[in-house]
């Protein structure tokens, strides 16, 4: 099995979700027989967030490369960020580091191909719902991406920094975020709802939510199992 290293702190939250759910499944898939190595570069998540609302993007990619050298020192041969706001710089970090990184973009889009999806909603940080880097790849693959309205926009980013990223989870909130997407459902006839930050898990599923939650951790956490274990070659399953 293949050393996993992670970027978490940003934030907190969505890194602890990656720690427990690569040992609980791994350990699951293995019938108990083993449980990955694996090494986290923590970083400081308001140095980290108040560079990307600065837009001092070389910056956060030197910032970034530097925990991803760290890691790559320790062993991890897979490596990735814990955030999806953080993948504003993943083509520099990578130039940077001169590492390959498991992109939470690339593989929420295989998913959404994968399920033949045209049609998606994408939620996230402003920044993720704003900019092009978690829509880039579904563009490419001929996915349409509709993102809420300014407003709703605001709303949105509001409640997750100042609630998700504290680990703050109310049904208030809840109501907010259903309220949205059911009109985007209406409205733009999306077919499915990206949960474009790291966060949202902690709020959203496809049980609250009137259209299919795409879990970009979910997602993301699967992949890295099959690169680390090589699970299709061996004829294991992540699910």
């Amino acid at each position: 099995m293949k050393k996993i290293g992670l970027i978490g702190g940003t934030g907190p939250e969505s890194t602890l979700m990656y720690y427990k759910e690569l040992n609980s499944r791994i350990d699951k898939m293995t019938n108990g027989a083993a449980m990955p190595d694996m090494v986290i570069e923590s970083v400081d998540f308001r140095r980290a967030w108040n560079l990307v609302c600065d837009a001092k993007y070389d910056e956060l990619a030197d910032y970034l490369a530097e925990k991803v050298s760290c890691l790559k020192s320790s062993g991890a041969e897979v490596i990735s960020l814990t955030a999806g706001t953080m993948h504003i710089v993943y083509d520099q970090i990578i130039r940077k580091s001169g590492m390959d990184l498991v992109s939470i973009p690339r593989a929420v889009c295989d998913e959404v191909v994968s399920k033949g999806i045209k049609k998606v909603g994408l939620l996230g940080t402003i920044f993720t719902m704003e900019k092009d880097y978690m829509k880039k790849d579904l563009l490419a693959a001929g996915i349409q991406v509709i993102i809420p309205s300014e407003e709703e926009r605001a709303l949105v980013a509001k409640r997750i920094l100042e609630e998700l990223e504290l680990g703050i989870v109310k049904k208030s909130t809840l109501k907010e975020f259903n309220s949205i997407i059911s009109r985007m459902k209406d409205e733009e006839e999306i077919e499915a709802i990206i949960l474009g930050c790291t966060e949202l898990p902690l709020l959203l599923n496809s049980d609250n939510c009137e259209v299919l939650c795409l879990d970009s951790v979910d997602i993301h956490i699967n992949k890295l199992i099959e690169l680390a274990l090589g699970y299709e070659k061996r004829g294991l399953t992540t699910k």
